[in-house]
Order: structure tokens, then C-alpha cells, then sequence
């Protein structure tokens, strides 16, 4: 079995209507579909591309869940069990009063968790430079598709014909470092 990377075919458009018909097109006639790079979310082109729905939401309310119940057991225990203080006759564990606190801790972990779970999915960690399409975060839209054999390389130029392509290449860009 080979280990070979397939060969990517980039197509550049000047307009999003035309990179949506041509995402929709290249999905239903079976080619894998990389990624769609655009200076702006498109409307539809998750579900153009066949993107099942984000699980980050979960990632965020189970870090929230969390934040929340460790700051409330934690609150609980310090002024309940570790160092019970009588203050003007109010209950040791005065629930009303921890919820400020507890709020803040809930907001602070979904934040954080979340930011942590998009930056690994996307694989953006440090180091690793994304790709780099001239244009593409201005006014170019453009569609990266995987070519499972050579032989079909026509084919996908002739389903991407239709669409108005600018420019059609294979193999997009390597990733470029960016340098600050």
C-alpha cells in the first residue's frame, strides 16, 4: 500500500456563488473535498462541503459544567470544612454569595477549553505555519480538491469549467512559514 500524498487540485474564484456551485458540484460527482479558504464565511458551504456539525459546543458546555462544579465544591469546602469562620451570623456554606465567583470561573474554563479544543482540531499549534493562497484574504475564493489518481484530473477540470474558475493548479501551495 502506498504512503504517496495525493496530488491537490486548487481552483481560484473571484466570486462566492461560484464557489459554492462548484463545491456542490465536485461533492456530488465524488472527489474529496480539502478544504474552501475565503476572506469571509460563505453561508451553505459547510453544508456544500458535507461538514457534519461542530462537536466544540459540547467541548464548551462540558468545560463550563466542570468550571462551574469545581468552583462550587470548591467554595463549599473552603468556607464550610477547611476554615469554617462565623461572619455575622450567616450560614457557613451561603450558596447566594459563591454565585458571582462561580459564574466567572464557569465563563473562564468554557473559554479557555474552547479556544484550546479549536486551536487542536485546526492543528494550529506553534510552529506549524498554515497555508499560505496569494489573495485568498482579500478578494479570491478558492477550493482545494484531492485527486484520488491522475487519470481524473480532466474530469475535474471539466466539472470546475462551468464555474468560471480564475486560475486552476495542482498541488496548492505548501504551507509557508509566516514571519512577524
Amino acid at each position: 500500500m502506498s504512503t504517496q500524498p495525493s496530488t491537490r487540485l486548487l481552483a481560484q474564484f473571484d466570486s462566492e456563488d461560484s464557489v459554492l456551485a462548484a463545491t456542490r458540484a465536485v461533492r456530488e460527482r465524488g472527489f474529496t473535498i480539502e478544504d474552501v479558504y475565503a476572506p469571509y464565511a460563505i453561508h451553505g458551504i459547510d453544508d456544500a462541503m458535507g461538514l457534519q456539525p461542530s462537536r466544540l459546543t459540547w467541548v464548551t458546555f462540558l468545560a463550563g459544567l466542570t468550571g462551574l462544579v469545581s468552583m462550587l465544591s470548591f467554595e463549599v469546602w473552603t468556607s464550610a470544612v477547611s476554615w469554617p469562620l462565623n461572619v455575622g451570623g450567616k450560614p457557613f456554606a451561603s450558596v447566594p454569595a459563591f454565585i458571582p465567583v462561580a459564574f466567572e470561573f464557569t465563563v473562564l474554563s468554557a473559554g479557555l477549553c474552547t479556544v484550546a479544543a479549536l486551536l487542536l482540531r485546526a492543528k494550529l499549534w506553534p510552529g506549524r505555519a498554515p497555508p499560505v493562497l496569494p489573495r485568498v484574504t482579500s478578494d479570491r475564493f478558492a477550493l482545494v480538491t484531492l485527486l484520488p489518481a491522475p487519470d481524473r484530473e480532466p474530469e475535474l477540470r471539466a466539472l470546475l469549467a462551468p464555474h468560471t474558475p480564475l486560475e486552476i493548479s495542482l498541488d496548492a501551495p505548501a504551507p509557508k512559514a509566516v514571519t512577524p
